[in-house]
């Protein structure tokens, strides 16, 4: 996490000399919303038998954090985009159950959600045509923290539900059961690819959307001796609303 920091104070501190040179260089503060979930050999070993990696199934979070906007070429088609974000990610599987109930029972839902908490620092090649604007680049992560979230809802026959949450124990990749809070099965840091597109009025309101694809394991294999090397990996999709205020000469 030191070096994160570290990292983001190096890149708003080029961000801020260049303001003393560009008038289009932009600061401003982003929110938005997370569809998250994970993909890759076994994956199954981290989520369980009834994992689904389908779109539908990607689970809902949320972001936000700061961002800047530094020009590269003179008239502004080439620019840098680093950012300092929180992102909620994380994976959930769900589960139904319709057989072997009482009768006053027609159906007992399951879901299960590993939240995991990021702290991101995307830095970004941007193009910007008019409004519009194009990003690409890497995005360094540090994970602080990771919540495992239980829920059964029990459908009776008349119509009525009842729903039970139990943010308990889980079992890891290596089948040992362990705290909801606890993360030492993941890696602290991942590598991801950001691609994305949006739009910028003149007034510096943005929206974009973006995937990033992690390119490092998620599951911290290293001290563990396994018959085969199970990995996954971080798939978020972000639609962020941004605003950011020219601060140039």
């Amino acid at each position: 996490m030191k070096n994160i920091a570290i990292l983001a104070l190096s890149v708003l501190s080029i961000s801020v000399a260049r303001a003393q040179v560009s008038k289009d260089f932009r600061l401003g503060a982003k929110i938005g919303a997370t569809y998250s979930s994970i993909s890759g050999d076994n994956v199954s070993q981290i989520a369980g038998p009834n994992f689904n990696s389908d779109l539908g199934n990607y689970k809902w979070g949320y972001n936000a954090g700061f961002t800047a906007n530094v020009p590269i070429s003179s008239d502004g088609f080439f620019s840098l985009q680093p950012e300092l974000l929180y992102n909620r990610k994380g994976y959930e599987v769900n589960s139904k159950q319709t057989s072997n109930l009482p009768n006053e029972v027609s159906a007992v839902e399951f879901k299960q959600q590993r939240v995991l908490h990021y702290l991101d620092v995307p830095i970004l090649a941007r193009i910007n045509a008019g409004g519009l604007f194009f990003e690409l680049g890497p995005q360094m992560s540090f994970l602080f923290g990771s919540t495992n979230k239980q829920q059964t809802t029990t459908r009776f026959s008349n119509g009525t539900n009842d729903k039970v949450e139990d943010n308990g124990s889980f079992q890891d990749f290596t089948g040992i059961a362990r705290g909801d809070k606890y993360k030492s099965d993941l890696t602290q840091f991942d590598i991801s690819g950001v691609a994305g597109i949006g739009f910028m009025t003149e007034g510096g309101l943005s929206l974009d959307l973006r995937y990033a694809r992690g390119f490092h394991s998620l599951l911290d294999t290293k001290n563990v001796t396994l018959s085969q090397n199970p990995k996954a990996f971080n798939n978020v999709f972000t639609l962020q609303l941004g605003y950011l205020l020219p601060f140039g000469q």
